[in-house]
Parts: C-alpha cells; structure tokens; sequence
C-alpha cells in the first residue's frame, strides 16, 4: 500500500508537496483518517470517474494506513529515498 502511494507520488511529480504536507499533518493523521472515512462515500463515486484508483475500497485501506503517524514515516522514508535515489 505504502509502495503504490509512493509510485503514485512520484508518477505525477509531487514529491516535494507531498513532504511537506505529510510532515506538516503527521499530528492530525488520526484526524486525518477519520475524514477520510467520512468522505469515503462520496470519494467512492468520484475517485473511479478521475482514475485515482479502481475500487472503493481504497479509501478505507489509505484511511487506515493514516491512522498511525509511523505509517506516515514509512512513507516519508520511502519518498525521499526514491526521490533522491
């Protein structure tokens, strides 16, 4: 999970935006999640339409991934050695 954000990041070029927004929202992950829950109905009709992923139940999977602020140094980990690698 943690590898397809990551290739997804670096796919569109965001890599930079993405650290620092991870860095930035590490204390509100649990927050964060949370929203991303909320929203998962409405994400579930509109992320197919605009190819950010194929099933609806990604967003719960990216939901849970965030919930724990050391998944998000997984992932900063993870992109700043491939953006720089």
């Amino acid at each position: 999970m943690i590898d397809r954000l990551v290739n997804w990041i670096l796919a569109r070029g965001l890599s930079a935006p993405a650290v620092l927004f991870l860095e930035a929202s590490k204390p509100l992950s649990l927050i964060g999640s949370q929203v991303l829950l909320l929203a998962q109905p409405v994400l579930g009709y509109i992320g197919p339409a605009l190819g950010w992923f194929d099933d609806s139940g990604v967003v719960a999977e990216y939901a849970e991934l965030l919930e724990d602020p050391a998944n998000i140094d997984r992932i900063l980990v993870r992109l700043e050695g491939r953006s720089t690698g």
